[in-house]
């Protein structure tokens, strides 16, 4: 199964991703169920929320790598949503 995590920044937290950003790299590598991520990016052309699509087994386990994400543990993110999602094109 497919889940997206739809991950939106607190206002003025550019700072907070950018300290977490190599952990947060490093998560992705080490557990190795993200088959695709990237971060939103504002009008002002930075960086603003994520984008990131798991291949897992259960909304459990999704939920699971959301809140191990470097980012979460942070405090970076405003809302997270975990969402299963059907590839259809691509």
């Amino acid at each position: 199964m497919r889940y997206a995590l739809i991950c939106i920044d607190k206002p003025n937290a550019l700072q907070t991703r950018t300290d977490n950003r190599a952990a947060h790299l490093a998560y992705i590598q080490e557990t190795g169920v993200v088959e695709q991520a990237g971060p939103f990016i504002d009008a002002a052309g930075q960086m603003c929320g994520s984008l990131v699509i798991l291949g897992v087994a259960s909304k459990a386990e999704a939920d699971a790598w959301a809140a191990g994400d470097p980012y979460a543990k942070a405090g970076l993110f405003q809302s997270v949503m975990v969402q299963e999602w059907k590839r259809v094109i691509g």
